[in-house]
């Protein structure tokens, strides 16, 4: 076996296997691990706390700044999944997000083989993003080394963006092209290689706290409420007007 093999692959040795245990014991330790994982984040608040302000000053010096989110499978999708919410909830602009999927928008429903070895058309999608100076590029990998993302944020710091590289592996390629770096040493998994457990609970996380800590000290929440969030439902509309008046009244 491979000596350079990820952690996030190898055997789970903390359990017997899942497989083997009762659907009771097994829900205990797909529990269990995922929080034990989340202790793994107070150790990180430092380098956390560093990324923030970094990524806050950036976006406060320019009006034109993007957050741009990057990666593979399933670490592209929560990378979506973080991004998209940025403006009903904070009101941050749509122009202001954006993404690079391996395999497109069509990979957010789909497994598709092969897109993330895809080391190509990521210098393609770069320029044609016209990625620059003014934008953050944030690339998530949990095996540290998918070759799409390692590229993306290649040719993102080439053209002189500042770039995030949120690795579960600390031996990840990746790792090399981050401005900034954030390791989430995430190890085994309770299904060998399932990164979809822990590494991409941590790796959600990881970006929920950050974007939001970013858009609180962008002014977007005031006394813990969401004063710029979009009302595009009913439900929205009425905290909208409750948040006016709480807000009016204090």
């Amino acid at each position: 076996m491979s000596f350079n093999i990820p952690k996030t692959e190898t055997a789970y040795e903390n359990s017997e296997a899942i497989d083997k245990l009762s659907v009771k014991n097994g829900l205990k330790l797909l529990i269990n691990d995922q929080r034990e994982g989340l202790n793994i984040l107070n150790l990180l608040i430092d380098d956390i706390e560093f990324i923030v302000e970094k990524i806050f000053s950036h976006l406060n010096e320019s009006s034109h700044g993007r957050l741009i989110y990057c990666g593979a499978g399933t670490s592209g999708r929560i990378g979506v999944q973080d991004g998209v919410e940025l403006y009903p909830t904070f009101g941050w602009p749509t122009r202001r997000v954006d993404f690079l999927l391996a395999g497109g928008k069509k990979a957010l429903v789909k497994s598709i083989e092969n897109v993330e070895d895809d080391i190509i058309s990521p210098k393609t999608l770069v320029e044609k993003k016209k990625i620059n100076n003014n934008d953050i590029v944030i690339g998530l990998a949990a095996s540290g080394n998918t070759p799409f993302t390692c590229e993306v944020l290649k040719n993102a710091l080439s053209r002189k963006a500042l770039t995030l590289a949120i690795s579960n592996n600390p031996q990840g390629k990746i790792l090399k092209y981050g401005a900034l770096n954030l390791v989430i040493d995430s190890k085994s998994e309770v299904i060998a290689g399932s990164t979809r457990l822990k590494a991409g609970t941590l790796q959600k996380v990881c970006l929920n706290i950050i974007s939001s800590m970013v858009m609180i000290k962008m002014g977007n929440v005031k006394d813990g409420m969401m004063i710029n969030l979009i009302p595009n439902n009913d439900k929205l509309k009425r905290r909208k007007e409750r948040i006016t008046k709480l807000i009016n009244n204090s």
